[in-house]
Order: C-alpha cells, then sequence, then structure tokens
C-alpha cells in the first residue's frame, strides 16, 4: 500500500494548530481593497480559525498526515 500524500496546494493554504483546529488566511483579502470600509480591511487582517465541518474535511482529504 503506498504512502498517502499530503495535497501540495493545502500545505501551502492551511496550517494545524496544537489542538488540531484548521488555521487559513482570512477570506475576501485579495483585492479590491479601496471598496471596503477600513474596519472590514483591519478586520480581515492576520488568521482565522476555519468552521468545524470544513476543518474536517480538509483534516481527511487534503492533510491526512496532519
Amino acid at each position: 500500500m503506498p504512502k498517502m500524500k499530503t495535497k501540495s496546494g493545502a500545505k501551502k493554504r492551511f496550517k494545524l494548530s496544537g489542538t488540531g483546529k484548521v488555521i487559513m488566511a482570512q477570506a475576501n483579502k485579495r483585492h479590491g481593497m479601496i471598496k471596503r470600509t477600513n474596519k472590514q480591511i483591519r478586520d480581515q487582517r492576520g488568521t482565522t480559525t476555519m468552521s468545524e465541518r470544513d476543518a474536517f474535511n480538509v483534516r481527511k482529504f487534503y492533510l491526512p498526515n496532519g
């Protein structure tokens, strides 16, 4: 049986916290900042944790060794 490989794209986009939660970059922060309010831009700095159902799928299918 071959080894399970982690998806390369997922390695670059997600990280697992110590408690097993999936850490990801904030959404809607790529372009078009001129349209957004300063509050939105401030609130979307840094990273956030993924919702539990999505995180389950990421751990199962994309980060099986994580």
